[in-house]
């Protein structure tokens, strides 16, 4: 049967959700947009018609033992959805849930019951469209009734039986061939423009962009550093914006070794697409880097926010750079950051098992505990892989694809496998307070994004009051101390306090370590540090005497910048009574924020910059934001600070006043 072009694109129109549970998805809706303000992104007719084929082989794979039927058994609601996904795929209809449903079962709500259903099952509900003011573009409805349909249950024994099944159409359904065709029409037309106008009426709501761009230039005037910079697409519409404030660039400079970018606003129903660029401070608590505006998530629109913001950050590269998972996510870092060690957060990957093992945390409940122990508390590789390996042996979990996807890609999340890049965590177990918490806090209803914004302001003014309230607090040092160490008494006057309270907790560890010395040398020594519990652990650590440095191979300090309980074990046996400087960082200490210091990599030659205008400009704005940081502390602070800034400048003037001969080479 021969099918017109508009018949074909019915019968598709929903085609990208089969391909996205098959996990073989060849072009995610997002990566089709403008790629700048003329072209199509690089995804040619060819690639995609190759991936394509790629996918029809996938499903073959999974629909190998023919069609569903009554009481077919699976591992679990995902391995029925997909099966049935690559089933339909291969007939060329869509699917979506229909209907689920949850019971309580020892205390917790599980997933017990999925109907998938084609996409025309049902009937379109007409709305009363009269009594509305606003005029609505009028949409036809794909929906016929058509009650093709399986429906699983989770029975005893752990499986997923197929108990309802409807395997005719009363439709025609297009070959895939063809719907890889009427795909690739659309993967680089109109309807990749108006998904993106759709996604900015939702933010915008029934305003324009101009309200941004109003609260832009209004920052802008009130902030010499404050910068901002918007990509627009073929229609001059909004495609992305990244903005960063003086103290954000003043920020980065001292603890920029080590970047989050935020984007857990996809993971709550009402929030709006925002992002931040975050890391941590020397209190180990978060600090903003800059905003983003996330309204398509190609890799083309990812790559430029993140070298817009690297720009405004003076293109210094940090060390480590963590996002969520996603494939056009990770090739736009490898873009922008090739020099950067990129990682997935581990705390967004352990939270995404709670969803993906929902059935299987029914029957384990201990299950979540487990693995976070074994991904948090695990040092070494060997350690890691042999714990998770416990845990998928005792519980039966051998075969279970999400835990298998999870070990595959273990060197790009689990803290074990990241020992050579540093990513300023002072503890594996406490993360320091996202931009998520904020979210929840503030956005339990859909609100508009200068709303959003604005509140979001005030709660980085709240975090750098409370890094300033912090900067200036201290305690007796007998509050603090635990032990008689000179080595805890030296940390206590260096290290910030939260700092100083992980290198206190290591030394006391240290204690319960037995440090031996298995080699000697006139420069070097290398000591085997054993601690006798379950399971016992045994690390090597050598100690170069000439220039006090000290390595050990759980790789703890390079990972966090902080002593490990094996070092401080060889430096009690050796009689090591003070921490040698090449053993402290300066951005957990409390001059942290003195000196000029800025951590990273530059990507441009600075002494070719180093005597131009802007270069002095933005070397002076940094000065004074630290005077303005420190001043606005207390009330006497800022009398002092303003009267210094008031001579200073009474002072240039002078000398600017004078002339060149006596002001100099400018």
């Amino acid at each position: 049967m021969e099918f017109s072009s508009s018949e074909d694109n019915e019968l598709v129109e929903d085609f990208i959700d089969v391909e996205d549970d098959t996990g073989t998805t060849d072009v995610d809706p997002g990566t089709a947009v403008m790629a700048s303000q003329t072209h199509c992104v690089d995804h040619s007719e060819e690639s995609m018609l190759t991936a394509g084929n790629e996918l029809l082989v996938a499903a073959d794979e999974l629909v190998k033992n023919g069609e569903p039927f009554l009481g077919m058994e699976f591992d679990s609601d995902a391995a029925a959805r997909e099966f049935y996904s690559a089933y339909a795929l291969r007939l060329g209809f869509g699917i979506r849930v229909a209907r689920s449903r949850r019971e309580r079962r020892k205390g917790m709500e599980v997933l017990v019951m999925k109907r998938f259903v084609c996409m025309k099952e049902g009937h379109h509900k007409k709305k009363d469209v009269e009594s509305s003011d606003k005029k609505r573009r009028k949409r036809l409805s794909i929906r016929d009734g058509c009650p093709a349909m399986m429906e699983v249950v989770w029975k005893r024994l752990e499986k997923w039986v197929v108990t309802k099944l409807v395997l005719e159409h009363t439709h025609a359904i297009v070959s895939p061939d063809k719907v890889r065709e009427v795909q690739l029409r659309r993967l680089c037309g109109k309807e990749q423009a108006d998904q993106l106008q759709e996604v900015r009426r939702n933010v915008f709501g029934d305003t324009d962009a101009c309200g941004l761009f109003t609260y832009f230039m209004r920052k802008q005037s009130e902030n010499y550093g404050f910068s901002y910079n918007t990509q627009v697409d073929s229609r001059n519409c909004l495609r992305s914006a990244v903005w960063v404030d003086a103290r954000s660039k003043m920020a980065y400079k001292y603890f920029g070794d080590a970047v989050y970018f935020d984007t857990t606003y996809s993971q709550i129903e009402n929030m709006l697409p925002f992002a931040a660029f975050t890391g941590v401070n020397h209190h180990g608590d978060t600090v903003v880097f800059g905003c983003a505006l996330v309204l398509d998530k190609s890799e083309s629109a990812y790559a430029w926010i993140f070298d817009t913001w690297l720009t405004a950050m003076g293109k210094r590269l940090p060390y480590s750079f963590t996002t969520d998972e996603g494939k056009t996510m990770t090739e736009a870092v490898a873009k922008v950051f090739p020099q950067c060690f990129h990682r997935l957060c581990r705390w967004r990957v352990l939270s995404r098992c709670k969803k993906k093992l929902s059935d299987v945390y029914m029957r384990f409940p201990g299950l979540h505990a487990e693995l976070k122990r074994c991904v948090n508390e695990c040092d070494t590789m060997p350690a890691f892989d042999m714990f998770w390996g416990s845990i998928l042996d005792r519980h039966g979990l051998r075969e279970n694809t999400w835990l298998g996807s999870l070990f595959e890609t273990r060197h790009r999340w689990v803290p074990a496998y990241l020992t050579s890049s540093f990513f300023a965590e002072l503890s594996l177990t406490h993360r320091a307070e996202t931009v998520s918490r904020f979210y929840r806090n503030n956005f339990t209803t859909r609100g508009s994004l200068l709303s959003l914004i604005t509140r979001f302001d005030e709660h980085v003014d709240r975090l750098y009051m409370n890094e300033a309230q912090k900067d200036l607090a201290s305690f007796p040092p007998e509050q603090l101390l635990k032990t008689n160490s000179v080595l805890e008494k030296q940390a206590e006057t260096i290290y910030t306090r939260a700092a100083f309270e992980m290198f206190q907790t290591e030394l006391i560890e240290s204690l319960h370590h037995y440090s031996v010395k298995v080699q000697d040398g006139p420069y070097e020594a290398k000591y085997c540090v054993e601690r006798h519990s379950d399971p016992p652990t045994r690390h090597t650590v050598v100690y170069n005497i000439a220039e006090k440095k000290a390595w050990c191979d759980c790789c703890r300090f390079a990972f966090s910048a902080i002593l490990c309980r094996h070092v401080l074990g060889v430096f009690i046996l050796a009689d090591v009574d003070m921490i040698p400087e090449p053993c402290i960082t300066k951005r957990w200490t409390k001059k942290a924020k003195t000196g000029p210091v800025f951590v990273g990599r530059s990507l441009e030659d600075e002494n070719h910059h180093a005597n131009s205008v802007t270069s002095r400009f933005n070397d002076l704005v940094h000065d004074a934001m630290k005077c303005a940081e420190q001043g606005t502390v207390s009330a006497d602070s800022f009398k002092f600070a303003k009267e210094v800034l008031q001579k200073a400048f009474r002072e240039i003037e002078k000398l600017t006043n004078a002339g060149p001969k006596q002001v100099g080479n400018r």
